[in-house]
């Protein structure tokens, strides 16, 4: 080993770890929930595309059916910006999602992603559900959940989401 190449090499390796970064806790929560405000369109349009070709007079008439739909569609928005590295919000926040290696995701990764990404809701309703809770309750449940998977990234080595270190990708700063 040539003692003169180490100073680069650990100058490149400190360089690598630092792109791949995970950006600020509250960065990431600023761009969900930005992300969530921007799916209020992606629901309305699905929403009326939905209710026009299947007909539906009342929206309770086809929940279940609606429900799927809009899981189809997220499943869609998702695996689709994701495979590109960024979702409208992410591009608004400067994140980009890659993987553990710091490569784009594949669509197959980035369904993954999604999959796993309903950790941030499915476990509180879950839950829930079999106790037939008032609205306002079960958003306090979900929220509390919220709260507790999001500081939950401070216990990853890499400041890491859960959901991210089980999928095999990694929210990193992108370059502006």
């Amino acid at each position: 080993m040539n003692p003169l190449n180490f100073p680069a090499k650990a100058s490149a390796n400190a360089l690598a770890s630092a792109a791949l970064a995970a950006p600020a806790l509250s960065r990431r929560m600023a761009c969900w929930l930005y992300e969530g405000i921007l799916m209020f369109g992606v629901v309305f349009i699905a929403g009326y595309l939905f209710g026009t070709l299947s007909q539906t007079r009342n929206a309770l008439d086809n929940r279940h059916p609606l429900q799927a739909f809009l899981f189809v569609v997220f499943g869609i928005y998702f695996v689709w910006f994701w495979s590109k590295g960024q979702t409208l919000a992410m591009k608004t926040w400067h994140i980009r999602v890659v993987d553990i290696a710091g490569r784009p995701l594949t669509q197959l990764r980035a369904l993954a992603r999604y999959a796993l990404a309903w950790l941030w809701f499915l476990p509180p309703l879950l839950v829930a559900a079999p106790f037939q809770l008032p609205a306002l309750e079960v958003v306090v449940i979900l929220l509390g959940w919220i709260a507790f998977w999001a500081f939950a990234s401070r216990l990853h080595p890499q400041q890491q989401f859960w959901h991210d270190a089980l999928a095999g990708t990694r929210l990193v700063n992108a370059l502006a």
